[in-house]
């Protein structure tokens, strides 16, 4: 069914480790928006917005900065039944971690409940259940800070579609338990005139000054900009220290800055490659005259551009290499740390038994299009090109019962089956985020199990197909072209809905889901 490697294990689509002392970038060729970064002894953990799905905000663990593998989820749900359905582009924005007082720490901000925070002792084992730190609307990107007083701060950034401006970064007062802020804060730098959109915010301190390191500039084009000051509420001096250049690599910014055990200074940034999502980068950096330096190729004002291959980080430790898992074979009693779903997950809507992931036709009544179905599993694209290949029992109570293997984004697409009359049927569908999904079909199947496969080539063009005897596989003529979602990049998935029922005994068994080459 895929390729393989002479031990078995299937092949990496994407490796950033070059094994030669080298890496490449994007060490992660996937979705980990807004990432920020720590290291604690020898390892690093690193943190990713989530948005409105669920398990919320991925903990992902390295001891090299290069090779990372997905450890936990900080929370199993948002606690708000509004995000029982979907809601595309909210909840976890820009999520920070810290470890202070012999504890992990994790603030985010939701535009439109609040800022919370999440603490453990351990990151892959349990976290407290999400605190709501300041309930308030349009508070973004927050990021914890104590000083070596004791003090404790938070800094922020604002949400226009929230609070009616946006391009201020505030600082407030926190107590040192991190479980409410002291006031309203202050507001230390307005970026309208030369950094705007200034959001993201990460505080810190070196040397007697303090830093807010903060992108700017939009998303898919902006820069990193770095903030200094020897007073916490400023006045803050700024420089930007790194962008696109004459670089492929757009919008290099938002991110954390990490010291290794041998000294030396790393970044850690997005680039906003639309369907493929913000996929991460790790920059090299050094500082001169207090200022950090990122990159190469740093022009007469300093500012640097991203690295397309570099010296792995000195470490201490000896790395495995390793990328986030993205197959699954079913076999354990847990799902993958990969899955995702596109509202808070439901115990009732799955279950694993017998080396196989039961999907249930859960019932939407009326809903048909893909992107509103809370049911939908999900992960993320995990490079430019690459194959993904399921087995499938269907056993549909109904004609409203369908299943199948999608492309997800504000516009997505599906291989999907259904029965018609006595037999089940294979369609091609289409839809997006504001009309009715369309169907066409493309023929009938003998039994009722089947291969589909979806490949995805350069510029996020997908072409499905689908086999009775996993062998041979009949394409679908078809052929559609990614698009991201709000705030997302696209997602590969698999689903098993009724459109007509909220209950039924519909349901569709998957063997394996495998991404390779």
């Amino acid at each position: 069914m895929t390729e393989a490697n002479k031990d078995g294990t299937v092949r990496k689509v994407w490796q950033a480790d070059l094994e030669n002392g080298k890496f490449q970038n994007p060490i992660l060729h996937a979705d980990y928006s807004d990432p920020d970064v720590i290291r604690v002894g020898k390892n690093y953990y690193m943190v990713s917005s989530s948005f409105h799905m669920s398990p919320c905000l991925p903990v992902l663990h390295s001891t090299d900065l290069v090779n990372w593998k997905i450890i936990n989820h900080v929370a199993d749900s948002l606690p708000y039944a509004s995000f029982d359905k979907p809601r595309h582009g909210d909840g976890v924005w820009a999520p920070s971690i810290r470890y202070h007082d012999g504890k992990f720490w994790v603030f985010f901000g939701a535009p439109d409940e609040g800022i919370f925070m999440s603490t453990a002792k351990d990151p892959a084992g349990e976290w407290t259940p999400l605190h709501l730190v300041k309930k308030a609307k349009g508070w973004i990107d927050t990021c914890p800070f104590w000083d070596d007083d004791g003090q404790a701060y938070l800094v922020s950034a604002f949400a226009k579609s929230r609070i009616g401006f946006k391009s201020i970064l505030n600082i407030s007062r926190m107590q040192l338990d991190g479980t409410k802020t002291l006031d309203e804060g202050i507001h230390v730098f307005d970026g309208n005139d030369n950094h705007p959109t200034i959001e993201g915010p990460k505080l810190y301190k070196r040397n007697g000054f303090y830093y807010i390191f903060a992108p700017a500039g939009g998303v898919a084009t902006g820069w990193q900009t770095i903030l200094r000051s020897e007073n916490i509420f400023g006045p803050y001096e700024d420089k930007i220290v790194l962008h696109q250049g004459n670089t492929n690599i757009n919008g290099p910014h938002q991110g954390g800055w990490v010291e290794t055990e041998k000294g030396e200074s790393w970044f850690i940034h997005f680039q906003d490659k639309g369907a493929y999502g913000r996929i991460v980068h790790l920059q090299p950096m050094h500082w001169e005259n207090d200022w950090p330096v990122m990159g190469h190729n740093q022009n007469d004002e300093g500012i640097g551009e991203p690295v397309p291959q570099w010296d792995k980080p000195k470490s201490i430790v000896a790395s495995e290499i390793v990328v986030p898992r993205m197959s699954d074979d079913f076999c354990s009693d847990q799902l993958g740390l990969q899955w995702q779903w596109q509202a808070n997950r439901k115990s009732h809507w799955y279950e694993l038994k017998g080396k196989k992931l039961r999907l249930h036709a859960i019932g939407h009544p009326g809903e048909t299009n893909l992107y509103h179905i809370p049911n939908v599993m999900t992960q993320k694209f995990p490079a430019e090109t690459f194959n993904v290949t399921t087995k499938l029992r269907f056993a549909p109570e109904s004609e409203h019962d369908r299943t199948g293997l999608l492309i997800l984004g504000r516009q997505y697409a599906s291989i999907a089956i259904k029965q018609i009359g006595d037999q089940l049927g294979v369609f091609y569908i289409t839809g997006n985020e504001e009309k009715p999904q369309n169907e066409v079909y493309v023929g009938k199947i003998n039994g009722n199990q089947l291969s589909l496969r979806v490949k995805v080539d350069k510029g996020a063009i997908c072409s499905f197909s689908y086999s009775e005897d996993g062998v041979t596989f009949t394409k679908v003529e078809n052929v559609f072209e990614a698009a991201p979602g709000k705030w997302v990049g696209a997602q590969i998935g698999i689903y098993c809905y009724n459109s007509e029922h909220e209950y039924n005994k519909g349901y569709a068994d998957f063997d394996c889901f495998l991404v390779h080459n």
